[in-house]
């Protein structure tokens, strides 16, 4: 019997799959595969962790090679994708897959696969990372101190001078003029990005900062995972001038210019290029309904450094825990498999 002991971490030489890399190398060495089709990148990496990790050259639009995955027993997905055939592959080996990106109606794409996960005994945790992920999390919670949750408000801070990867900048400006669907009351509306601001408290540090709607995933998966009737996820900077010039611009409509392919690069690429700012980000949720008869608010807090360390931090960590322990089959979000408890001390030694 051939056995899966090999996990593969597509988009290992990213910005978040390269940390992801060297937590699992340390505790898997030699088993561990940075994936992509950049070898050279993936060669590089492997030497820097002197051969913990592996390079693998691994395009995943192109068809899978029916031998690929005989023997891997985790594959960690740190890229956007928009065809579910490799997931599906993973799935037909009864490999399991941990998902760490943000787009809402891949993510439910995958969900409607669940039942062929079950059949050939695949786990698959989505909403991985920090938004969604710890978002998820946190929520759940909030809502665990209400005997009735009636609404989640989630508000997310990043800092700008934090270094993220270039993809999670694209996605981000990508959607600054973006229209998304909603659970509100049990029904969906459509909402614009960078609207309906309300105002949220991080604490003494960061203090009172003005958050505007943005189409994270979590707000999409929430409703059903938790039953709660009403969900929505703010964003907002450190910078409470960014963040209003931003709202600005998509109030006057003028974000639309970012839909100019020339334009759009050029933001990426100053984002990318300059930091101003700190590198802190921090996230809150807050649980409206009722506790022993009478309306209650619970609020939850996290805070932290380098929202894109922290991402790869929770992947790694529900990567270790597929790979030691056994979880049910099936498609899951991760605040039906885990708890914030649960990591808490792994988050702390891996920062």
């Amino acid at each position: 019997m051939t056995v899966k002991d090999q996990i593969i971490i597509v988009g290992g030489y990213g910005h978040v799959g390269s940390t992801i890399c060297r937590q699992l190398g340390a505790l898997y060495p030699g088993k561990v595969y940075a994936a992509g089709r950049n070898f050279k990148r993936a060669e590089q990496l492997s030497t820097a962790l002197n051969g913990q990790v592996k390079p693998m050259l691994l395009d995943i639009s192109a068809p899978v090679d029916p031998l690929l995955l005989t023997r891997v027993k985790l594959v960690v997905m740190c890229l956007d994708q928009e065809d579910s055939s490799f997931v599906r592959a993973c799935f037909q080996n009864g490999t399991h897959y941990i998902d760490v990106s943000a787009s809402g109606s891949f993510l439910a794409e995958v969900e409607q696969m669940r039942d062929e996960a079950e059949e050939y005994g695949a786990t698959a945790v989505l909403s991985v990372g920090l938004a969604p992920g710890l978002t998820n999390l946190l929520a759940l919670q909030a809502s665990k101190q209400l005997e009735r949750t009636d609404s989640i408000d989630l508000t997310i801070m990043l800092g700008l001078g934090d270094r993220h990867g270039t993809a999670a900048i694209e996605w981000t400006v990508d959607q600054l003029s973006a229209s998304f669907e909603v659970t509100e009351n049990n029904r969906k509306v459509v909402v614009d990005s960078f609207t309906s601001g309300q105002i949220a408290d991080f604490g003494h540090e960061q203090g009172r900062k003005r958050a505007y709607r943005f189409p994270f995933s979590d707000q999409q998966t929430l409703p059903h995972t938790l039953g709660v009737p009403s969900v929505a996820t703010r964003l907002c900077f450190d910078s409470s001038v960014v963040t209003a010039l931003v709202a600005g611009l998509r109030k006057s409509g003028l974000s639309r210019i970012l839909r100019v392919p020339w334009v759009r690069n050029a933001t990426v690429k100053c984002f990318n290029q300059f930091h101003f700012g700190e590198d802190r980000f921090a996230v809150t949720a807050k649980a409206k309904g009722r506790r022993a008869g009478i309306e209650s608010t619970v609020e939850c807090m996290l805070h932290g450094r380098n929202q894109s360390d922290m991402t790869a931090r929770v992947g790694a960590y529900v990567a270790h825990a597929i790979c030691k322990s056994s979880y049910p089959s099936g498609v899951f979000h991760i605040e039906q498999l885990f708890e914030i408890k649960e990591m808490k001390t792994w988050l702390q030694q891996n920062a």
